[in-house]
């Protein structure tokens, strides 16, 4: 029988007063793709930092290619083929994508440098996997989906045998991620191994070989990719999940937001539509579309450059973010960590912040009591299941889905009549879903007015009442009840010639 490629014997990591791993076993066999499913939290990220050489095990054995190892660093794992592209970008905005691609192995020639050869080599990298990004942009000035890629690509510089994927498809489009999966076929046949993690059940099924489904640190199976979905969820969540997206009742109200012929600084070309209380809006399309930014841009994030914008029957000629969330606008971002969360402060202040400017909550002369804190962030951090024994953590440290739910609960700790959410589950896991999913019905029926801004379109399919497609910056199709079908949607994302369409 051949040595697998990869074997983990009773590998447990402790830190300090969490047990992240605790003794996992399995083994990744070369060519195979090999999923690690689970929640947030469960240990997957854990595990694969170790296999990095980001952390080394508490007890047990790494061994590689047959051969126990321990890796001091994420340069010593490259080194041996171990290549991994994380959730989080590691990568220098204010370089060039050339740059980043070969920091730290540059090419050189008599010790001086060799830019030109650089890029070189980085056209060719990037051509060899299928991504068109100019090599001289600095990253910062790339989008997220484009940083991805670059990431993507760094993990093909060398000989590589095994590589190391992390939610590598949030920020791709549907095409992109085709051209990511084609690679991922290539790299099986030239047996190379790959270790996935994707909370995308679709995924599962079109690469993975097996799965191991971790939770709570602990190995619950090792099982083949073609195990019934129920099965699957049930075994990650340890329940069984009835319904992942919830029945909401529609009974619309007032026009809450009306945009008319909006265009923005970032793409947005004549873009209308209308939001009304107790009704879930969709905005669909493919990545670069112009669907976050037609949002942002009523929120103040994104410069307004023509068109009218109302909110609760005012005109905003310029719409700005702190007096539009005074208002009551809630916009929760596709990137938590740059924009939703601040990373250093304990959870129950991330989720109390907004709570600053209501007096209710004020302790003389400025800011909240602790008391008073502590009620609040435990009180809305309970109605998205998040622990109370996360609350004093840096929201940083916490898994993404926890992260995720704590932007949401900062969406509640204020009186609210829009809410708008921006990807609202990118990287968590089918359990953590269904809790969001089930705060949007809540908050619909109770009367809010609701957008959901998404990539993944089973889910805005799913949650959406009314659905704006859009393509090239312009809306193509306004869907609503029974007309939101696949074929309906999919049809108008490649539709640049229509404004409006029903």
């Amino acid at each position: 029988m051949a040595t697998p490629l990869l074997e983990l014997v009773d590998v447990t990591k402790q830190f300090p007063g969490v047990r992240a791993l605790d003794g996992v076993s399995a083994t990744l066999e070369r060519g195979e793709v090999h999923v690690l499913f689970g929640e947030n939290g469960a240990g997957k990220s854990t595990l694969i930092s170790m296999v990095a050489g980001v952390h080394q095990p508490t007890s047990g054995e790494i061994r590689f290619e047959g051969e126990p190892v321990t890796f001091a660093s994420v340069h010593e794992a490259r080194a041996r083929g171990i290549s991994a592209v994380f959730q989080e970008f590691s990568l220098v905005p204010t370089l060039s994508v050339a740059e980043n691609l070969f920091l730290g192995d540059e090419p050189r020639r008599f010790g001086l440098l060799q830019p030109r050869r650089q890029r070189a080599m980085a056209r060719d990298l990037l051509a060899r996997i299928g991504f068109d990004i100019d090599v001289d942009l600095p990253v910062g000035r790339l989008s997220r989906a484009q940083q991805q890629m670059v990431e993507i690509a760094k993990a093909f510089r060398g000989e590589l045998k095994l590589l190391i994927l992390d939610e590598p498809t949030a920020s791709l489009s549907e095409k992109e991620t085709e051209r990511l999966f084609a690679l991922v076929d290539q790299l099986r046949v030239r047996g190379i191994g790959i270790l996935y993690i994707t909370h995308r059940l679709q995924e599962i099924r079109q690469i993975a070989d097996r799965i191991t489904v971790l939770r709570d640190g602990r190995q619950i199976a090792t099982v083949d990719a073609r195990i019934p979905e129920r099965e699957l969820i049930e075994m990650m969540a340890g329940r069984a999940i009835a319904e992942i997206y919830p029945a909401i009742a529609h009974r619309p109200g007032e026009v809450m937001l009306e945009l008319d012929a909006v265009s923005t600084a970032s793409g947005v070309a004549g873009a209308s539509l209308t939001v009304r209380r107790g009704e879930v809006v969709g905005i669909a399309g493919l990545v670069g579309c112009g669907k976050s930014e037609v949002m942002r841009a009523a929120f103040g994030a994104d410069r307004l450059t023509a068109g009218t914008v109302r909110f609760r029957g005012q005109a905003q000629p310029r719409p700005r973010p702190s007096a539009m969330w005074r208002a009551g606008f809630f916009y929760l971002p596709p990137d938590r960590r740059e924009e939703g969360l601040v990373l250093s402060f304990p959870a129950r202040a991330n989720i109390t912040l907004p709570a600053l400017r209501d007096r209710r909550h004020r302790a003389w002369p400025f800011g909240l009591s602790a008391r008073a804190e502590r009620a609040t962030a435990r009180d809305l951090a309970r109605r998205v299941d998040l622990a109370d024994r996360n609350l004093g953590r840096p929201v940083g440290l916490l898994s993404g889905g926890n992260q995720q739910k704590a932007l949401f609960a900062k969406g509640l700790s204020t009186d609210i009549a829009l809410y708008v959410f921006d990807e609202p589950t990118v990287g968590v896991d089918v359990g953590t879903r269904a809790t969001l999913y089930a705060l949007i019905k809540e908050l619909a029926e109770g009367g809010a007015a609701v957008v959901v801004v998404s990539s993944d379109l089973p889910e805005v399919m799913h949650l959406s009442h009314r659905l704006y497609v859009m393509a090239g910056g312009r809306v193509t199709a306004e869907l609503s009840g029974p007309e939101i079908t696949e074929t309906a949607v999919l049809r108008h994302f490649f539709d640049h010639s229509a404004e409006t369409a029903s």
